[in-house]
C-alpha cells in the first residue's frame, strides 16, 4: 500500500512547494525555473504557478482514488498509462495557454 500512496506524497509535497513560496515567501517557483527561456506578464506567471498546484493536489486526489478503489494491477496501469497522459495533456494545455501569452524578446 505505501508504494501506491506514495505518489500522492509527492504530487502534495510538490505543490504546498509551490503554494507556500507563492504565498509565504512571494516567490514563483516556475518564474525561477522558466524566466531565462520566456518572457511572461506577472499574472500570467502567477496563473502558470496556481494553476500547477491544482494540477498536482488532484493528481494526487485522482491517485488515492484508483489506489483504494481498484486492483492494484489497475493503479499500475494508472500510474504509467493514466499519470503521463493527464501530464502529457497538461503541459500542453499550458502551452497553448503560454503561447498567447509570450512577450517577444527584443534582439540587441
Amino acid at each position: 500500500r505505501f508504494i501506491m500512496w506514495k505518489p500522492t506524497v509527492l504530487y502534495w509535497i510538490f505543490a504546498a512547494a509551490l503554494a507556500i513560496s507563492a504565498t509565504l515567501f512571494r516567490k514563483n517557483l516556475i518564474r525561477s525555473m522558466l524566466a531565462k527561456e520566456i518572457r511572461l506578464p506577472d499574472p500570467v506567471w502567477a496563473r502558470l504557478n496556481w494553476s500547477w498546484v491544482v494540477f498536482f493536489v488532484l493528481m494526487g486526489i485522482a491517485n488515492l482514488y484508483v489506489a483504494f478503489n481498484f486492483e492494484e494491477p489497475t493503479w499500475v496501469k494508472f500510474k504509467l498509462v493514466g499519470g503521463t497522459g493527464l501530464m502529457l495533456l497538461f503541459v500542453i494545455g499550458q502551452a497553448l495557454f503560454l503561447a498567447r501569452h509570450i512577450e517577444e524578446q527584443t534582439k540587441p
